[in-house]
């Protein structure tokens, strides 16, 4: 609508991209400052928020609605989106038509980044509200709840860049989420996340990078036992070749929510990335 400093998207988006995104690539002026992600974490909040998962929308159920992006300097910008809200009430949007039948899911975000210190290390910080409208149920119609809402806010800063003398670009970044609803029918009500990444660190392999993630996260006491469960999450990606990633990643659960009584759960994942 104005070039570079507004547009609007209408129709079937994934509105991850635009909301909560602790991972979108920072861009500077020296492309060997670049950060094209933040982590190689697998889990789901790194991606989604845990205090928005089954309301808001993301892959593989994208949305249906209006997303207006305001960028009106290079460091500040406001996010809006009106979207069908059928996810809240159990419907794969992925698979089915936009229904608008007066569920709805509103969000804002604002957002800045900056370049600190004599090494202009690059940060971000964003902060965003969501509303849910509709009567939404949990326990089989046991409790209800007329709409729903919350915040979330996320945040990421390099903290140190040439740390390894064969690879000009290695660096260390950090990031943390926060985020809570004051929903009686969604599974989670709050998230604590942070982490951190090494770019470049081991050798002259200037495209690997590993990283260390922790998530804690309160959940739902209508529909849980068990009060928190916490995740510690752990990976090294190995450039192969081209544009070809192996990433061996280590995860532990030691309160898993489904029950009081389950024992900690560890699992492995190989993952072969190939980009393209």
């Amino acid at each position: 609508m104005i070039k570079d400093k507004l547009k609007m998207r209408i129709g079937r988006t994934l509105p991850t991209y635009d909301f909560g995104n602790v991972l979108r690539p920072i861009t500077l002026s020296d492309p060997n400052q670049n950060i094209p992600a933040l982590s190689g974490l697998l889990w789901s909040p790194i991606f989604l928020n845990a205090s928005m998962i089954t309301a808001f929308m993301g892959y593989y159920n994208p949305a249906n609605g209006v997303t207006v992006n305001f960028t009106p300097s290079e460091h500040f910008y406001v996010n809006l989106g009106v979207y069908d809200g059928s996810r809240a009430r159990g419907v794969q949007t992925g698979v089915n038509p936009p229904m608008f039948t007066g569920y709805w899911f509103n969000i804002g975000e604002i957002g800045i980044d900056w370049l600190l210190g004599e090494g202009n290390h690059p940060g971000q910080f964003g902060i965003g509200i969501w509303q849910q409208t509709g009567v939404l149920s949990a326990k089989g119609g046991t409790i209800n709840q007329d709409g729903t809402g919350g915040f979330y806010l996320f945040g990421s800063q390099r903290i140190a860049y040439k740390l390894n003398p064969a690879v000009t670009k290695s660096s260390v970044s950090i990031f943390y989420q926060v985020g809570a609803n004051n929903s009686q029918t969604m599974p989670m009500t709050q998230y604590y996340g942070a982490g951190i990444t090494g770019f470049g660190l081991i050798g002259s392999r200037e495209s690997d990078s590993m990283g260390l993630g922790v998530g804690l996260t309160k959940l739902n006491p209508n529909l849980f036992e068990r009060q928190y469960e916490l995740m510690f999450q752990g990976y090294y990606q190995a450039h192969l070749f081209a544009t070809t990633f192996l990433q061996p990643t280590l995860t532990y659960i030691p309160t898993p929510g489904s029950s009081p009584t389950t024992p900690g759960a560890l699992a492995g994942t190989l993952r072969l990335t190939v980009l393209f």
